[in-house]
């Protein structure tokens, strides 16, 4: 155990410094910075922007700023903001509740939907329920996150008025359709891969020896069909997170909700870099750390992996 964390340690780190760097030197390749755009749009002489630019050290060689902003977020310190001079991690803070509520609720949705359809599609029910069942996969696929939001909120919010399109408020009412929303777009992946491992499942000789034994079908569903099965769904579930969290910044700009999405960007808009490097190293360690639950999920469930990566764990 100590040896696969300490290795997914090595891992996660190597992860967060290669996203920050690409986060830091992609950056600086957009034209101005926020220091010295909002400086210009308030009608402040060359002279003054130069000397907010060196107070904050803009002038610098591009090397050396990133060594000194590397230092910083190795302490902890994700800076200053260039615009609203505030801690990023401050900034950042505020909205991540929003943000966790959203993206935990969405990959509830997902989760179960895709098991749902998945099943459905892998388990031959009625052709009725099978052919919707493809069809909703299919969508989900094949939707961006835009067209399903503005089409929910089209038919839901404008047409039957059954929820709100709009708001921050963190109340089921607010949060029932950004939810759905995000969730079936990401549950389409979940789905392909849950029909594709219990059809495969579902043909092994344990599973036929258990429906010779009289099991009940539930039973065999649940157990020797999707148990085996688990592997490869928590694997495409943590992959998905990656999605969900890039996904989170279109479902928060199309229903006018806080969070980091909206912050982040916010901040590329006003070309604060501070902020946009303190969302992407929160964003990378995030990810990183559901990866190494998903890797340990999958250890405890198949002793095939528990053998590959925790060898001392039986």
């Amino acid at each position: 155990m100590i040896g696969f964390l300490l290795r997914r340690a090595e891992i996660m780190l190597a992860a967060l410094l290669i996203a920050y760097t690409l986060a830091f030197f992609t950056l600086r390749l957009l034209p101005g910075d926020a220091v010295s755009d909002t400086l210009r749009r308030s009608g402040v002489s060359a002279s003054v922007i130069a000397e907010r630019r060196a107070a904050l050290g803009l002038d610098e060689p591009i090397l050396s700023q990133y060594l000194q902003s590397l230092g910083g977020v190795l302490r902890g310190d994700l800076g200053k903001s260039l615009v609203s001079g505030r801690a990023v991690s401050e900034v950042i803070g505020e909205q991540f509740p929003s943000t966790l509520i959203l993206a935990a609720g969405a990959l509830l949705v997902a989760i179960g939907l895709g098991l749902l359809l998945g099943m459905i599609i892998a388990l031959n029910p009625t052709a009725l329920l099978r052919t919707t069942a493809r069809t909703l996969t299919a969508l989900s696929m094949a939707s961006p996150v835009y067209w399903t939001g503005t089409l929910a909120i089209y038919i839901f919010s404008v047409q039957l008025r059954w929820v709100p399109s709009t708001g921050s408020d963190n109340d089921l009412r607010h949060l029932l359709l950004p939810w759905l929303v995000l969730g079936f777009g990401l549950s389409g992946a979940i789905a392909q891969v849950v029909a594709s491992n219990v059809s495969y499942s579902k043909r092994a000789e344990h599973v036929r020896f258990a429906q010779a034994k009289g099991l009940r079908d539930r039973l065999i569903a649940l157990h020797h069909i999707l148990r085996p099965s688990l592997p490869p769904i928590i694997a495409v579930v943590a992959l998905q997170t990656g999605f969900l969290l890039g996904g989170t910044a279109l479902t928060e700009m199309l229903f006018v909700r806080r969070g980091i999405g909206q912050v982040m960007i916010q901040a590329v808009n006003e070309r604060d870099f501070t902020v946009v490097q303190g969302a992407v190293i929160i964003s990378a360690l995030i990810y990183s750390v559901i990866t190494a639950l998903a890797d340990l999920l999958t250890a405890i469930v198949d002793p095939r992996v528990r053998d590959t990566l925790l060898p001392n764990a039986s």
